[in-house]
């Protein structure tokens, strides 16, 4: 069992494999090693948690898409000229407020959307506010039993274990407080944040140095010859991105084209390399300005857009979120895949623990793929970006306000069932799994819900890591491992204060939180809580909302929690970010998560 579980945390913190698949792996290598039956293998799938969290996923999903979340930040906008120290307590409070009910992660991209317009049309600081942004959508998802997938898992596999169900609002005023002074600590410690610089691609990727138009001339060596018998062909310095003849545009143009005068070629290489092409092959550079980064007075001024202005030539930022159907591929096969006139330029990847520098990809050559939280590169017209912006879990970072397309019936009624949802479960009249449920069927049954957009928008990694983590700890159980645990924390914390015993329990869920999933420690460490909690004979809840807390608290790692992720290279942050503000953030809700805890006991 010890084996199994060191090599899923290996597999976590190198990222060796997506998290769903590690959950496979996990099932099935419990059920040949006979630590779980094959019943007990697939109990995830059937767990009260984990369709609970499937239902809330798909209850955002209709929320997000008939525009009550949209409604909810419609007045962020307002505060744009107000001071830094005030504007980003007011948006962690509304972040913190909302996520308390819908899921952090569908609340934090849209605070992300609101924080690039503000950024780029008011020169609003992006890194002073997305830090604190996800930061608050954390703990504000802390307050409630539904306000997190980890509440959920703890909740269920402590009540599996015997322990007494938690109640909706049960630990909300514990919440609040670390909330309250989280919101406090984050807006003493804005100062310490980078302030950013305004959002302008063209620096951010260095495009004048990578990205040029180039002529071909009358007597240049390439007329006459095909891509394939070109320097251009397998040269991982230099890409054909585009050949323009007579109008006609080809992307990624096949190896058998033939070069003709007056050709337009998009290329993508360095300075050094272009100024070597250029005098070689006797090849002329376009001077005229053929790209424009978006802006926002272009976007808006939709009544003057003509058809010139639809085929202006554009770039275009895209955010992978989670579930894109672009996670997974090199820029090489991107360039195959995208639709017709877009043109993939270039991948940010986000940093990583093992990686601390930023990675720019434009080679095609390059094998690194995209992951959650990367950014790409996009070279478009205008007219296609609105087909961009529908592009499933992915999020266009230009993308501006524009009028509410949703019918305000359909938001209005999505709203009131969120509330009947809320209202059911905090009353105890419905578990939140059934009134979820309930919710989700009633839009479906109105039509306020399209099953075919769930089935592309659904997070089905979480879902697939909870099914696949249940059985682990259910073989920890079996196996004896979690009493083993436990024995050997009773010895170490025999005849000691309260306060050393949960403070022990909440740091150390804390610090294995920062190395895998907040949901995969969580269901590691509820059963070895709650084990000491019977070996002490002493009351489970405190121990049970120390692993609950610790698991959602940890913010010293850019990878503790998905919303960290998503906003470490768009705010420019350091590893140092998280794990200096958030660190002592950590340490400082876990001293006052374990006085407040000890005095339950």
């Amino acid at each position: 069992m010890f084996c199994v579980l060191l090599v899923t945390v290996v597999l976590f913190v190198f990222e060796i494999f997506p998290v769903d698949k590690i959950a496979f792996l996990i099932i099935v290598s419990l059920t040949l090693l006979g630590l779980v039956t094959p019943e007990e293998a697939i109990s995830g799938f059937s767990n009260n948690a984990t369709i609970a969290v499937l239902a809330l996923m798909i209850l955002a999903i209709a929320l997000e898409e008939n525009g009550v979340i949209n409604w909810l930040t419609s007045s962020m906008g307002k505060i744009k000229g107000l001071p830094i120290y005030v504007m980003a307590p007011i948006f962690m409070f509304v972040t913190a407020g909302i996520s308390a009910f819908i899921s952090t992660t569908a609340v934090v991209i849209v605070f992300i959307k609101i924080v690039n317009q503000l950024s780029e049309k008011y020169n609003v600081s992006q890194s002073k506010l997305l830090l604190p942004i996800s930061f608050a959508g954390i703990l504000g998802g802390s307050c409630t039993l539904m306000g997190t997938s980890t509440n959920l898992i703890v909740n269920s596999v402590a009540t599996d274990l015997g322990a007494d169900k938690l109640g909706f609002f049960e630990f909300s005023l514990l919440g609040l407080i670390f909330l309250g002074i989280s919101i406090v600590y984050l807006t003493l410690t804005l100062r310490w944040l980078p302030w950013g610089k305004g959002k302008n691609l063209d620096d951010d990727y260095h495009l004048n140095n990578y990205v040029t138009n180039v002529h071909i001339n009358a007597d240049s060596q390439l007329v006459g010859k095909t891509i394939q018998e070109s320097f251009l062909f397998e040269n991982p310095d230099v890409s054909l991105l585009k050949l323009t003849r007579k109008n006609r545009v080809h992307n990624s143009p096949g190896k058998y084209i033939t070069f003709k005068a007056d050709d337009e070629l998009l290329l993508l290489c360095d300075l050094e390399n272009l100024s070597r092409i250029n005098e070689s092959e006797n090849l002329s550079l376009n001077q005229e300005q053929y790209y424009a980064p978006i802006q926002d007075t272009e976007l808006n001024n939709e009544t003057n857009t003509n058809e010139d202005e639809l085929d202006q030539r554009v770039f275009a930022e895209l955010l992978m979120l989670p579930g894109a159907q672009f996670l997974g591929k090199t820029l090489g096969q991107l360039r195959s895949l995208m639709m017709q006139d877009m043109v993939p330029i270039a991948i940010k990847k986000r940093k990583t623990l093992t990686k601390l520098n930023e990675r720019l990809v434009r080679s095609s050559m390059n094998k690194l793929v995209l992951k959650v939280g990367d950014r790409l590169l996009l070279e478009t017209s205008k007219g296609k970006l609105e087909r961009l912006g529908k592009i499933e879990n992915v999020l266009l970072l230009q993308e501006f306000e524009k009028g509410n397309a949703n019918s305000k019936s359909k938001r209005n009624f999505s709203l009131i069932i969120l509330l009947l949802v809320i209202g059911l479960a905090a009353t105890g009249i419905l578990s939140i799994m059934v009134s979820a449920l309930t919710g989700v069927s009633i839009l479906l049954v109105t039509k306020n819900l399209d099953l075919t957009t769930v089935y592309k928008k659904v997070n089905w990694q979480i879902f697939f890591l909870l099914a696949g983590m249940i059985p682990l700890g259910v073989a920890m159980h079996n196996s004896g491992a979690d009493a083993y645990i436990s024995e050997k924390l009773l010895v170490f914390l025999f005849d000691q204060p309260g306060y050393v015993v949960i403070g022990t329990l909440f740091f150390s869920t804390m610090i294995l939180s920062a190395v895998i999933s907040n949901n995969a420690t969580a269901i590691i460490m509820t059963p070895i809580s709650i084990a000491v909690a019977q070996g002490m004979q002493l009351d489970f809840k405190p121990f049970i909302l120390a692993v609950m807390f610790a698991a959602n608290f940890s913010f010293f790692t850019p990878v503790g929690y998905q919303t960290n992720t998503l906003i470490y290279s768009l705010g420019n942050y350091r590893f140092s970010h998280f794990l200096g503000l958030g660190g002592l953030l950590s340490l400082i809700l876990a001293v006052v998560a374990t006085f407040l805890l000890t005095n339950m006991l």
